[in-house]
């Protein structure tokens, strides 16, 4: 029966504490054990789960505690400590017990006196409870904990235990947990590659800000292609839905992309094989992309779009103005039918293209979203990097709900071409 660890434990004729004796203590209540078990493992957070565990036991024991993690080999040091750290035995002989103790199964039982060391500590016995944090094969360390006075009884170590592995279990999720999420952050990183390098003639930035708090890529997207004759291709993508899914199409739109970029198409023509490709995938997700032919040469940008936002033009005062691009279907539905605009672009002007997440909010009209991005003034001559960390700060553009990808560019001057 597990036993409440307030009255004090039985003692023997001569007046001293019987750790193996028969415990006083009235019975824990089945709801208030409920209770004290919910309030460990709350997060996927190991740390915080060790420390969750070390409050408890402080609190409901009168003791100093704290944690000792092992991992394969390693033997971390004091952790989540609660109450006097001068309290606890020496670290190395604490990380001594966590290495002796390998598996479960090695374990000193309950019942068994082994698994209450008294340790000396200043010319005085101080007692010392160590408990194996494990549930079932799984090991990850021990619980420490010293008080002065009365030792443990055995009604201590059966309710540790159960506090033990209650722990221990939402640390094996937690590792879990994490493990899975190297992985899928590995499998982001690599789908999330960098755009190409433009023309030394172009000044180009980009950013991309992933939706949510844990994803690293999604479906939104920006490339850049070096072609002849000074010229240099932008595109700006948007792939259907959200997260590594999103991520894999976005990886196959670019991959064609580079692919077409190298034949020196002009952009409408681009799109059109783009849907092409798409339409003969009935797996791969639609898509929404604008693509810029840049020619500084000429002073001028010739654009298209498939279901994409047109493109923002900053003037070299610092006004923002939208440039209507004719609208065409997404990729992916075979219908075709893309026609280009051409503007002039001078070495004091600056292109800005993006993904819907910039700019729409729920619930708004699209041309009040685009309003809200003419509005914007820039500094007058600032460069690239500085356009780009405006819009996103006065879009808020980090805390929105979908995913971000813009590009800004602007032609060098002469003497860079």
């Amino acid at each position: 029966m597990i036993r409440s660890l307030r009255g004090p434990p039985a003692k023997d004729a001569a007046g001293r504490v019987d750790p193996s004796g028969p415990v006083e203590d009235a019975p824990v209540a089945t709801g208030e054990l409920r209770a004290v078990l919910a309030r460990i493992g709350t997060t996927l957070d190991e740390g915080t789960t060790c420390a969750e565990l070390t409050r408890i036991v402080a609190d409901r024991f009168g003791c100093s505690a704290a944690v000792m993690r092992v991992d394969g080999a390693t033997v971390s040091g004091y952790e989540a400590i609660t109450g006097d750290a001068v309290a606890l035995p020496d670290a190395p002989w604490a990380a001594a017990v966590a290495r002796d103790t390998t598996s479960p199964s090695s374990h000193p039982s309950t019942e068994r006196d082994g698994q209450r060391i008294a340790y000396p500590a200043v010319g005085t016995l101080r007692p010392v409870l160590c408990v194996p944090l494990a549930t079932g094969e799984h090991y990850y360390g021990i619980l420490v904990c010293a008080r002065e006075g009365d030792p443990f009884t055995h009604a201590d170590a059966e309710l540790f235990a159960l506090l033990t592995e209650r722990a221990a279990s939402h640390i094996r999720h937690a590792r879990e947990y994490a493990e899975v999420s190297r992985t899928a952050g590995n499998l982001q990183r690599a789908l999330r590659t960098e755009p190409g390098r433009p023309h030394p003639n172009l000044e180009v930035a980009t950013r991309y800000l992933p939706a949510g708090r844990r994803a690293l890529v999604g479906g939104d997207w920006c490339e850049t292609a070096r072609l002849h004759f000074g010229r240099t291709l932008l595109v700006v993508g948007d792939v259907m839905g959200h997260g590594v899914e999103a991520a894999v199409d976005m990886t196959a739109y670019r991959a064609d992309l580079r692919s077409l970029a190298a034949a020196d198409l002009p952009p409408h023509r681009i799109l059109r094989q783009l849907d092409d490709i798409a339409a003969g995938e009935p797996d791969r997700r639609p898509a929404t992309c604008l693509v810029a032919r840049v020619d500084p040469v000429r002073a001028q940008v010739t654009l298209a779009g498939a279901g994409h936002l047109p493109p923002a033009l900053i003037g070299g005062q610092g006004d923002t103005s939208v440039l209507p691009v004719p609208v065409g279907p997404p990729l992916g539905t075979g219908v075709g039918g893309y026609e280009p605009a051409t503007y002039g672009l001078d070495e004091a002007q600056t292109l800005l293209m993006f993904t819907d997440g910039l700019v729409e909010r729920r619930g708004e009209d699209i041309d009040l979203s685009l309003d809200r991005l003419t509005r914007i003034r820039f500094t007058p001559g600032a460069g690239v990097e500085a356009i780009l960390e405006t819009v996103l700060a006065r879009l808020a553009a980090r805390h929105a709900e979908d995913d971000v990808a813009v590009l800004a560019a602007r032609p060098r001057s002469t003497g860079h071409r």
